[in-house]
């Protein structure tokens, strides 16, 4: 297993339930498909660097996790389908 870092950026207009679902339903996924969640941190509303979609402040999450490569693919699909994701990046963090 490879240790992977997901960052997405979530609408600021959604509630704070609709956010708190939508964390636990990308970490539900990734377990589900046999991966080890690792940590997940939420960070505060944040100003963007640039306007993405209209908007200019995003709610950024952090989840690190640990997971084979169809797993990784799976998690960008589904975070690319989103509603509520303005954007998202899913990196490596191990070497080799």
């Amino acid at each position: 297993m490879r240790a992977y870092e997901a960052t997405y950026i979530l609408d600021p207009a959604l509630s704070e339930e609709d956010q708190t679902a939508l964390i636990e339903r990308f970490q539900e996924l990734v377990k589900s498909l046999g991966a080890e969640v690792e940590a997940v941190s939420k960070w505060e509303k944040r100003r963007l660097a640039y306007e993405v979609n209209g908007r200019r402040e995003g709610i950024y999450v952090i989840m690190n996790f640990k997971a084979e490569l169809p797993v990784k693919a799976e998690l960008d699909r589904v975070l690319k389908l989103s509603e509520g994701v303005i954007r998202h990046i899913i990196v490596r963090t191990d070497e080799g």
